[in-house]
């Protein structure tokens, strides 16, 4: 059978063979029943606008299959990108949860399988199951803790250079360690990568460059390989 955009649709939770320990992936059969009842499925494109920041909360999407961006954009029309969301993430839960409205967009990277949830049927689902209600506040702690995380990023790292480079090394954190050193796979381009450090394509381009011919890290199509971990951590406390 032939599926939307090539994905491997996830028909329902209660069999999803692709269930983690993530939020909503791995609850109880009576949570998982009740989940099913009030979620909706469906298939979008590359590009998808799921919310905008500023619009009133819908609800929350649950993404099964394909990555996303949330970024915020300035009075300027400047972006930056607060997150790359990826499988098994709930999207837009601060927002549903308090009311206000949603914090930032999010534009799907990659053809996906996303899951909706109502606001109204959402908070009911929280006030009947206690385990799904602590998971969420644990998962709303974890999105504080992440962001101010993101804000010493932005605010401490003394550079472009240094903000960079802790991009990288934050990258690599749970990957594998290679034969010549540590290696993640870079799937932003460098525009998605500006907008993520907070400055312009041209300069994440030069400074690249300027990483390669030091030979502090060795690119290959979208595998950085980081050669000299020491100096890449130097220009993030400098």
């Amino acid at each position: 059978m032939r599926f939307p955009y090539g994905l491997q649709i996830i028909e329902s939770c209660l069999t999803c063979t692709l269930r983690q320990d993530r939020l909503f992936c791995n609850l109880a059969p009576e949570a998982l029943r009740s989940l099913e009842a009030i979620r909706s499925t469906a298939t979008y494109p590359k590009g998808t606008v799921l919310f905008v920041e500023g619009q009133s909360p819908r609800g929350v999407f649950l993404l099964c299959n394909g990555r996303g961006k949330l970024s915020a954009t300035s009075s300027e029309g400047k972006s930056l990108i607060l997150k790359i969301a990826e499988p098994g993430e709930v999207l837009g839960m601060s927002a549903t949860v308090s009311g206000r409205p949603y914090e930032a967009t999010l534009e799907l990277l990659e053809p996906s399988q996303v899951n909706f949830m109502r606001r109204d049927d959402f908070l009911n689902f929280l006030r009947q199951h206690g385990e799904v209600a602590l998971r969420t506040a644990q998962q709303l702690s974890q999105s504080y803790h992440s962001a101010c995380h993101e804000i010493r990023s932005l605010g401490f790292a003394p550079s472009a250079a240094g903000r960079l480079a802790r991009l990288l090394l934050d990258g690599v954190a749970s990957q594998e360690r290679g034969g010549n050193g540590l290696r993640l796979k870079m799937a932003l381009t460098h525009e998605e990568i500006s907008q993520r450090i907070g400055t312009s394509r041209e300069t994440v381009t030069r400074i690249f460059a300027d990483f390669k011919k030091r030979r502090l890290v060795s690119v290959k199509g979208s595998t950085v390989t980081i050669c000299d971990k020491a100096a890449l951590e130097s220009m993030i406390t400098s």
